[in-house]
């Protein structure tokens, strides 16, 4: 009986200290977020307009395929194949994160206890995946923002340095995924609970020079600093 008590006592100690870990990390995330980065920006009324989505789990980037500052099918030709329904997409979606998440992961059921240990502990390859739109229209989820051209340039450039160089963008690779409809390719980096693919959007969208929170893990974090109710462009 003393073993059994003795093994009840550790297994509740466990789960009490992860719970704690768990609250911890939460209070962490909320806290990093509310502090500001490149505070008291302001958005202009003419320029270029990009959007900041979220599925509640991962955020992303969403922008113009060629505006006079980028074209982004010289960078990811995936960017200039039509849609299944034969039209040219207008805009592409770009997010970052674990390599195994965003090639096997459709739903939550899909996702292995060995894969949330893993990301949870010690995390994995980064990749960022790439998906097209046509005239994606606003939302709650869905986010617009106007840019100014010196702006948007440094968001370009920070986008850009997630894809390691090469020669001709034409070879570059794309890996297999459960969406056929976007494109996964490596990317630089390597995703850690603490440096997520919402760190990574948040950190972009400083480098333009968007107010966003320091530290931003979770979709919450970043999506609280985008206004709603922007009308579409």
């Amino acid at each position: 009986m003393r073993a059994v008590r003795l093994l009840g006592w550790t297994l509740g100690s466990l789960v009490g200290a992860t719970a704690l870990l768990i609250a911890g990390f939460f209070l962490a995330a909320w806290a990093g977020s509310s502090i500001p980065r490149n505070a008291g920006w302001s958005e202009t009324e003419t320029g270029i307009p990009i959007m900041v989505e979220s599925n509640g789990v991962h955020t992303g980037i969403v922008m113009p395929i060629a505006t006079p500052v980028k074209d982004w099918r010289e960078t990811i030709p995936f960017a200039a194949e039509p849609l299944p329904d034969g039209r040219r997409a207008t805009h592409i979606s770009v997010g970052w994160g674990d390599r195994e998440v965003y090639r096997t992961v459709a739903t939550w059921g899909d996702l292995k206890p060995g894969t949330a240990l893993r990301i949870a502990t010690r995390g994995g390859p980064a990749v960022m995946r790439v998906a097209r739109y046509y005239r994606p229209s606003g939302g709650p989820n869905h986010r617009w923002i106007i840019l100014r051209e010196a702006e948007y340039a440094r968001l370009v450039a920070a986008v850009e340095a997630g894809l390691p160089p090469i020669a001709d963008p034409k070879n570059r690779v794309s890996l297999t995924s459960f969406d056929p409809q976007a494109r996964i390719y490596d990317s630089t980096g390597h995703y850690t609970p603490f440096y997520s693919c919402n760190q990574w959007v948040a950190d972009a969208l400083a480098e333009a020079g968007i107010e966003i929170g320091l530290w931003s893990p979770l979709a919450g974090g970043v999506m609280k600093w985008i206004p709603q109710g922007a009308a579409q462009p």
